[in-house]
């Protein structure tokens, strides 16, 4: 009889075949409305699971699927491939772009974060108006990061996983380079002040059109 006790208490502390906890994370990701960190889901699984190994299975047998799991940041989530994003522009019912002042901001913060106002301005040549900020913080494409050890300690600004995640972007490293823009249609021939090239790209000075906005719209 003791035993039989043992045993029950002893499958009770047994974390699920792997098969099953990878349905459980599917589960959790299915229903999550933004990315889930491994923390996240460890915290909702059952004990002893192994929540790293089922994630990378999951990723395996969704890879080339309409509907893939994808690591945004730190975080995952069910999101469709890419390459069928075609399918979805008639479900677009708002688009609101952004104006050349925001787009230049956001690519500087992008390419070269964390990054101040005052560098910022320094690479556009112009001020950087609070409305313009304003704007990129409300859709929550950028954030404070830490304050520079500088002088006055000024505010960084830093891309968000929910701008990583509106273009598909593993993280910030993962941004096109100028041929990839232009092979786009997204640079022709306005200079954008210096906001590219992102590090590495060895090309001379970018240029840019209104174009370049359709990257940058809600």
């Amino acid at each position: 009889m003791s035993d039989e006790i043992e045993n029950k208490e002893e499958s009770l502390f047994q974390a699920p075949p792997m098969a099953e906890q990878e349905r459980m994370i599917e589960a959790v990701l299915f229903a999550s409305a933004e990315p889930t960190t491994l923390r996240e889901l460890e915290a909702r699984m059952p004990h002893g699971c192994d929540v790293a190994e089922a994630m990378v299975h999951l990723r395996r047998r969704y890879a080339g699927r309409g509907v893939q799991v994808m690591k945004i940041g730190d975080a995952y989530a069910l999101r469709t491939a890419a390459d069928l994003g075609y399918l979805m522009q008639k479900e677009t019912v708002e688009v609101r772009k952004l104006s050349r002042a925001a787009i230049e901001t956001l690519a500087i913060i992008a390419y070269h974060q964390p990054v101040t106002r005052a560098e910022i301005e320094e690479v556009r040549g112009v001020s950087v108006s609070r409305g313009t900020v304003d704007q990129l913080l409300e859709l929550e494409w950028i954030r404070f990061g830490r304050r520079k050890m500088t002088p006055g300690r000024p505010v960084t600004f830093v891309v968000t996983e929910g701008f990583l995640d509106h273009f598909g972007l593993e993280n910030a490293r993962d941004l096109p380079g100028l041929k990839e823009l232009r092979a786009a249609g997204l640079l022709e021939n306005r200079p954008l002040s210096g906001a590219f090239p992102p590090p590495g790209d060895t090309e001379e000075e970018p240029e840019a059109t209104e174009g370049q906005s359709e990257l940058f719209e809600d």
